[in-house]
């Protein structure tokens, strides 16, 4: 039996606050756990992907208690900005760092050159790296002059789910994420505001809890406006409950600032519903297209709540539009990967760091 040791940020499975980074930690130690691999599984607490004296403490303490030699998977919302932890460690450890997203992508927000130096250093020192998508992989090549035998991407799968059904016009939105200003609810909500004369309603699913100030802002400008009624803040939900909303929808809305992946755009296209989402980052891959090359949504510019307009309208007043993006989102749902192939795919790239 081989041996993996997996660290990931306290809380993880914690359903008041899910993420997309949580999930795939959750999964994939499931995943290597019903191959054969025995899963030791490490949650440290801290402010991550901030730090405190008590966190770095506790991450090297979780480090400094693994057998020399084992092979280590860190979640790099932690391991990134501590090269004083994780460089001396990666001389004892064969150590792989899991980048959901880079903490240098957007260097203002994530402290400018300092979290860059902070992250490549820790990045070069690893024994290898795990990318969650191809454009990750290539911003961290990019940014940091990684070696690209050194970074592997694997990339998030998604569970089989039956197809949500047709009903009405197309009108029933859905938004899934934390209410954050990288999710862009705030874009999304003035969007809505210039479609008062059309039938639709809006929930946006996600935690209100991780940035309470943009949240109660959000919620304010959406609860102020004519509209009003119409859009709700549901809070965080998982398993069925989450399900269910995706059941509900006509149409998945990501109006992100910043995606690596974008894993709410395969939950709905497992489902057979198409997104409208923000042209960033790796999101564009992941909506992919139809084996007829139909896109099973739309595209637009991120923080542009007018673009977003025009693509909600066209959505809500074109049914051959609507007819043809359904067709296409069935369509991918059939190719899309599982959490299996994740797994495999992951355990692949264990048994090269520990051979």
């Amino acid at each position: 039996m081989s041996t993996v040791h997996v660290i990931v940020p306290a809380g993880v499975g914690d359903p008041r606050r899910p993420s997309g980074g949580n999930t795939y930690d959750q999964k994939v130690c499931a995943g290597l756990g019903a191959r054969g691999w025995a899963v030791g599984r490490h949650e440290v607490a801290g402010p991550w992907p901030g730090w405190d004296g008590r966190s770095r403490a506790a991450l090297g303490a979780a480090l400094g208690a693994i057998p020399e030699g084992s092979v280590v998977v860190v979640d790099g919302l932690l391991a990134c900005a501590l090269p004083e932890v994780m460089v001396p460690q990666a001389r004892r450890l064969r150590l792989l760092v899991l980048v959901h997203l880079p903490l240098g992508c957007g260097t203002e927000a994530g402290g400018g050159g300092e979290m860059l130096r902070r992250e490549g250093a820790v990045l070069h020192a690893v024994a290898g790296v795990v990318a969650t998508s191809s454009w990750t992989r290539d911003w961290l090549m990019s940014a940091y002059g990684l070696d690209p035998v050194s970074v592997r991407v694997v990339e998030p799968g998604v569970d089989v789910a039956a197809l949500a059904p047709v009903v009405g016009a197309g009108g029933r939105l859905l938004c899934v994420g934390a209410v954050t200003e990288t999710k862009g609810q705030d874009v999304l909500v003035e969007a809505l505001l210039e479609m008062t004369d059309l039938e639709w309603s809006c929930r946006c699913v996600g935690s209100l809890d991780i940035d309470r100030g943009y949240a109660d802002r959000v919620r304010a400008r959406a609860a102020g406006s004519v509209v009003g009624d119409r859009i709700t803040f549901d809070g965080p939900r998982v398993g069925a409950d989450l399900d269910a909303r995706y059941a509900g929808s006509d149409l998945v809305v990501v109006a992100s600032r910043t995606e690596t992946y974008g894993m709410v755009v395969t939950e709905a296209l497992a489902r057979g519903v198409p997104v409208v989402a923000s042209e960033v980052g790796g999101v564009p891959s992941t909506l992919g297209s139809s084996s007829s090359g139909q896109r099973p949504g739309m595209l637009v510019p991120a923080a542009d709540s007018q673009a977003l307009a025009r693509a909600l309208r066209r959505w809500l007043t074109d049914e051959t539009l609507r007819g043809a993006l359904r067709e296409a989102a069935r369509e991918r749902r059939e190719v899309l990967a599982n959490w299996s192939a994740t797994a495999d795919a992951l355990g692949s790239v264990l048994r090269q760091v520990a051979a």
